[in-house]
Order: structure tokens, then sequence, then C-alpha cells
């Protein structure tokens, strides 16, 4: 396992970390399973955890705490908040009244009295960035969380949050989590050269692209995966967009037999070999599946499959860019690209 320090926070992590959206409902990952994948991991030298409290509405951070009990010391815990828990319109965003409340029950669940890492999981447009990073800096000096950071924030976001930072003298994020894989890269044209200028650790999620790129899915094996039967229209190959990320797919494979390698090792040693990035979140169901994905821990990638990647998937190129969520709201509300 390769070990890089996260950002500027001294803080040394693995280059391939365990993200924990299956644990739970999302993945029918149980508790058993979730324990021996996390006991896995961590023999392997993973010692970055990540969840978050919208994964399974709290059920994924119960499990993480299960699974890490008496360990707690040997690993740097992250989650996140910010996304809808319920119904109740304030149980969501970035607010300090909602921050302060949902760290409290992360902390409960999860049955530590700190976490490493906590992180916004997506710009919330209706608060202001003084209200977010007052709200985080006076949680850090609380000693409720070490760092905290950002997720799937458009580039410019970033650079107006670190603005913010300076202007008001508050604590800054440190760290940012986009989507990142060799099916999208448009992270490539703004956010990863924008997070090296502001030297941001970067942790990046769906480096298998939701599956795309384990090797499940080929010209002549249809989607027949757990994620491919939870959202269909991202796996239908008579849409067009799909078809291109099956072609994609099929170009990739030959690389990687080529190379000697697995669609697995390929992807995740794409990922890790950008020098923005810290590690890539990876996100089994199984132990098997983690296995599979831990056979790409030391894979470093020469330059030749690296100039064979961009050849059939050009640096900066979303092929999915509806999947990243990232897209700014004025793009999807009228109402905001319109006078009144």
């Amino acid at each position: 396992m390769q070990y890089r320090t996260l950002g500027r926070t001294g803080v040394q992590v693995s280059s391939l970390a365990l993200g924990t959206m299956n644990f739970g409902p999302i993945g029918r990952t149980t508790q058993q399973e979730a324990t021996a994948i996390v006991d896995a991991a961590l023999a392997a030298g993973i010692n970055l955890i990540d969840t978050a409290d919208m994964y399974g509405a709290g059920v994924s951070e119960e499990m993480v705490g299960k699974a890490i009990a008496g360990r707690r010391d040997d690993l740097v815990l992250a989650t996140k908040a910010g996304l809808p828990i319920g119904e109740e319109r304030n149980h969501r965003g970035a607010s300090r009244r909602w921050l302060v409340t949902a760290l409290d029950a992360s902390l409960r669940r999860l049955g530590v009295d700190h976490v490493d890492l906590y992180q916004i999981h997506r710009w919330d447009p209706g608060t202001d960035d003084e209200e977010t990073l007052a709200a985080l800096t006076d949680l850090q000096r609380a000693g409720k969380i070490r760092s905290f950071g950002s997720s799937t924030y458009p580039a410019h976001r970033i650079v107006q949050a670190q603005w913010a930072a300076r202007e008001h003298r508050l604590g800054r994020f440190t760290t940012e989590q986009p989507s990142y894989s060799i099916l999208q890269r448009g992270a490539e044209a703004h956010v990863l050269p924008v997070a090296e200028e502001y030297g941001l650790g970067v942790l990046v999620w769906s480096p298998l692209a939701s599956g795309w790129l384990s090797g499940a899915i080929r010209a002549d094996r249809r989607p027949d995966t757990h994620r491919a039967a939870l959202l269909p229209e991202r796996f239908d190959l008579t849409r067009p967009a799909n078809q291109a990320r099956l072609d994609a797919v099929e170009r990739l494979a030959g690389v990687a037999e080529q190379a000697g390698l697995t669609m697995i090792q390929l992807a995740l040693g794409f990922v890790t070999a950008h020098p923005a990035v810290t590690s890539a979140l990876i996100g089994p169901r199984t132990t098997e599946h983690l296995h599979a994905q831990l056979a790409a821990a030391d894979t470093v990638l020469p330059a030749d499959v690296l100039d064979a990647v961009d050849a059939i998937v050009a640096p900066g190129t979303d092929l999915a860019p509806q999947e990243k969520f990232d897209t700014p709201p004025a793009l999807l509300d009228p109402a905001l690209r319109r006078r009144r």
C-alpha cells in the first residue's frame, strides 16, 4: 500500500481508501459482511474510512462504528453532511443550525468523540460560505473534528470558499472529494488544478465509474450488477451515452490486457496516477470485491498505458456528466437565468 499526505494536514493516508456507501440498505451489505470488509481493508494497509450521514439514513455510520470499535486510533475517520435526512426541510444543507446537529448525530452513530475529516457533501447555494466555515471552525476548536473539506464542489466554489476563509479569518477546507475516473475526466480541467493550487487533499469517488470499469460490463456481458439493478437508466444500452461508455470500456479492456492488468487495476492505477489525487475511494459490497480492488494497491501505470487511455477518452472529457451531481444550479433552474 502506498501512503500520501492528505493535503497540508500532515496526516498520512493510504492511496486506496474504504468508502462505505454500500453498508446497509443501499448495497445490502450486512453488519457481519461490513466488519469483515473493514477487517480485511485494515489488514491490507488501508487507514482511511469514509462514510456519510445520508448513507442509509445513518445506518452506514452505525455499521462503521461497530466495525471499528476498539481500534479508532488506528485509522483516519471521515464522514459527510449536507444531503437531505428525512423530510424535514432544515435537516439538510450547510447552515450552522444543521451542521451542529448533524455532527452530534454522526458522532453518536459512529460511537466516537471526534472525526478526523468532516465534509460538506454538496455545495449549498442557500447558505453563505462564511456561515458554513464559521460553524466548521467552531466545531474544530471544540475538538469534534480535526479537519474539514468539501465534496463535489465546482471549481469556482472551491476558490470562493478559500477566499471567504481568508477574508473572514476562518478555518479553510483542506480537502475536496470529486467524482473522477477514466470515463469521468472533467475534474482534470478545473477542479484538480484548483485543488493543487490550494494544497487540498483529494479523495476521488466512483473511480470504477459505478461498475463500468470493474470488468463486469462488456459487450458480451450485459449489465447484471447490483448497481445496474438499483439504477437501470445508467446502464440502459439503448441510450447513446451508455453505448459510448461501453465502446470505451471495450477499447480500455484491450489496453489492460496488453499491459497485463485487470480492468480494476487499470482504473484505479489511472486515478491515483494524477498528481493532485491523494486517495481513491473504493466501495466494495463484499470481501471478494474488496480483494479484487486491493490488487491495484501498488499499481503504477507506465506512460505508454496512460497515453493509450488518453487516446480512448480524451483528457477533461466526461462521458456521463449528469452523474457527477455538480451541475451549476443556474443550468437546472430557469428562474436563475432569466430576469424577473
